[in-house]
């Protein structure tokens, strides 16, 4: 069985993804001594703040088309299964509390260890919502995606800048 889904159960898992996210960037930002990366993940923790506000809100001004179920479904098992997608591919809430950095790592690698996780937990995120994009039909607001896409794109290009500083 195949899903479609609307554009009301992708921002539902984008609000839990930025959730996810930032709670990340604020334990990360706890285990760095590098003040400079440590404010940058207290920066991007709360615009991860900001992007759940804003696609709460752009999921709340969709229309009721959008809004439409795609399939059947009186038990509501397929917004329990995009919640666990969204807890477990993308800034996996279990798994940050498994994400513990060797305390005998030098404190620059270290550094580099986690901009370098963040990055590929932003990409991940990217990939995740293109191929949630996919799935989205144009009617159902196929479109509005893109707006989280380029948001995360940009965090992407200030972890990098910041990895190609601390090398």
């Amino acid at each position: 069985m195949t899903y479609d889904f609307n554009a009301d159960e992708i921002f539902e898992m984008a609000e839990q993804i930025e959730r996810n996210g930032a709670k990340f960037y604020r334990q990360m930002a706890e285990n760095i001594s590098d003040i400079s990366v440590s404010q940058l993940f207290l920066d991007l923790a709360a615009m991860e703040d900001e992007h759940e506000k804003i696609f709460a809100s752009m999921r709340k001004d969709l229309s009721d088309q959008e809004r439409k179920p795609t399939v059947f479904d009186p038990e509501g098992e397929a917004a329990l299964y995009l919640r666990a997608l969204a807890n477990l591919r993308v800034f996996d809430e279990e798994g940050q509390e498994d994400f513990v950095l060797p305390e005998d790592l030098p404190e620059e690698e270290k550094t580099r260890k986690v901009l370098r996780v963040a990055i590929g937990l932003e990409k991940d995120s990217i990939a995740f919502y293109l191929g949630m994009k996919e799935l989205v039909p144009e009617s159902l607001g196929k479109k509005k995606i893109d707006d989280i896409i380029k948001e995360e794109m940009g965090h992407v290009r200030l972890l990098s800048n910041k990895l190609s500083r601390n090398k």
